[in-house]
C-alpha cells in the first residue's frame, strides 16, 4: 500500500532526461560503427552549435580534418561529400548533448526556484548534473585521444564515457524509484542472501558492459568472427601467457573475456531467476527478476548473431541498447530489493 504522493512532473521530467541517454547511446554507437567519431577535432560550445553553413564552412571543416592522423592515415583522399558522411553523425551526437544540458538545467532551476525540491532531491539532481557535465568532459578527453598520433580512441576513455552513461541513468532510475515507491506495507521479506545476490548480478553486468565498450574501442568485434571456439580454439595460442595489462591493450583478449563473462552474466541471471521461485518477493521485484532473465536470454543471442556477421552496424546499435535495458532493470529490481 503506498502512503505517500510524488510530483509527476519531475518524475516525467527525469524519465524524458534518461530516454536521451538512451539516444545518446544510440547515437554514439552509429557514430563509432560509421567511423565518425573524430570528424569534428574541437570542441566549441557555443559556436559549434550550428554546422557550417556554407560551401566555404564546410571547406574550412574539411581542411582542419585534414590537419589530423585520421584523415592522413586512414581516410587520405577522402572527397569533400565523404567527409560530410561521417560529420553529420558526430555533430547530431554533439548537439543532442547540448539539447540534454538545456533540458536538465532549465527544469531544474524552475523546480528549485518554485520550492518543488526537497533536500534530499536537490542533492540527488546535483549529483546527476554533476555526471552529466563529467559525461561531456569525458567525451571530449575521448575524441582527443585518437587525435594523435594513433588514429584511434583510448579504449580505456571509451569505456569511462559508456561508464558515466550508465552512471546517469542508474542515477536517474533510482531516483525515479525512490520517488515512486513512497513507503509500502509488504509482507514479503527477502533474504540478505538473495539481495546479495541481484547486486553481484547488477556488478557482472556491469563489469560485461565495461568489457564491451573494451572490444568496441579495440575493434575487436571484426576478428574471430566465429563461435564458440575462435577459429577453431578455444584460446588462440598467441593468447596464451599474457599479462592483464597487455590482454586489456589486446583486441582478441578483449573478445575472449567478454564472450565468456557473458556466460557468467547468464549464469548469475538464471541463478536469480531460479531462487526467486523459491523465496517471498513483492510482485514487481519478481516481474522483473523474470523480465531480467528473458532481457538477458536476448542480448546473448543478440552478442553471437552481431560476432558471426562482423558487426553491422544495427546489430552492433541494438546489442549496446539491450546493454542499457538490462543494466537499467538490474538497478531497478535492486532498488526494489533494498526496500522490500
Amino acid at each position: 500500500m503506498q502512503t505517500s504522493s510524488y510530483n509527476k512532473a519531475i518524475v516525467y521530467w527525469l524519465l524524458g532526461g534518461a530516454l536521451l541517454i538512451l539516444a545518446m547511446v544510440v547515437i554514439g554507437g552509429i557514430t563509432r560503427l560509421t567511423g565518425s567519431g573524430l570528424s569534428i577535432v574541437e570542441w566549441n560550445l557555443i559556436s559549434g552549435t550550428l554546422p557550417p553553413l556554407s560551401e566555404e564552412a564546410w571547406a574550412t571543416a574539411f581542411e582542419q580534418y585534414k590537419q589530423f592522423p585520421e584523415y592522413q592515415k586512414l581516410n587520405k583522399g577522402m572527397a569533400l561529400e565523404g567527409f560530410k558522411q561521417i560529420f553529420w553523425w558526430e555533430y547530431l551526437h554533439r548537439l543532442l548533448g547540448r539539447v540534454m544540458g538545456v533540458v536538465f538545467i532549465l527544469p531544474f532551476l524552475y523546480f528549485l526556484f518554485t520550492r518543488q525540491l526537497t533536500q534530499w532531491l536537490f542533492r540527488r539532481l546535483l549529483v546527476i548534473l554533476a555526471l552529466g557535465m563529467a559525461q561531456g568532459l569525458m567525451g571530449w578527453l575521448m575524441v582527443k585521444s585518437g587525435l594523435v598520433d594513433n588514429p584511434h580512441v583510448s579504449h580505456f576513455r571509451l569505456a569511462a564515457h559508456l561508464s558515466l552513461a550508465l552512471a546517469l541513468i542508474g542515477a536517474i532510475l533510482w531516483t525515479v524509484a525512490d520517488l515512486t515507491a513512497g513507503k509500502r506495507l509488504h509482507r514479503q521479506h527477502p533474504s540478505a542472501g538473495y539481495k546479495r545476490l541481484s547486486l553481484l548480478v547488477l556488478a557482472v553486468i556491469l563489469v560485461q558492459i565495461i568489457l564491451g565498450a573494451f572490444v568496441a574501442g579495440l575493434k575487436a568485434g571484426f576478428s574471430y568472427n566465429t563461435y564458440p571456439l575462435m577459429e577453431g580454439k578455444f584460446l588462440p595460442t598467441h593468447l596464451q601467457g599474457l599479462s592483464w595489462l597487455e590482454a586489456m591493450e589486446n583486441g582478441a583478449a578483449m573478445q575472449f573475456t567478454h564472450r565468456w563473462v557473458a556466460m557468467l552474466v547468464l549464469l548469475a541471471v538464471g541463478l536469480l531467476w531460479q531462487r526467486s521461485r523459491s523465496v517471498e518477493l513483492p510482485r514487481v521485484a519478481r516481474t522483473l527478476t523474470r523480465t531480467l532473465l528473458l532481457t538477458c536470454l536476448v542480448q546473448v543471442a543478440l552478442g553471437i548473431a552481431t560476432l558471426l556477421l562482423a558487426v553491422p552496424v544495427s546489430l552492433g546499435v541494438l546489442h549496446q541498447v539491450v546493454a542499457v535495458v538490462l543494466f537499467a532493470l538490474a538497478v531497478l529490481l535492486v532498488h526494489r530489493l533494498r526496500y522490500a
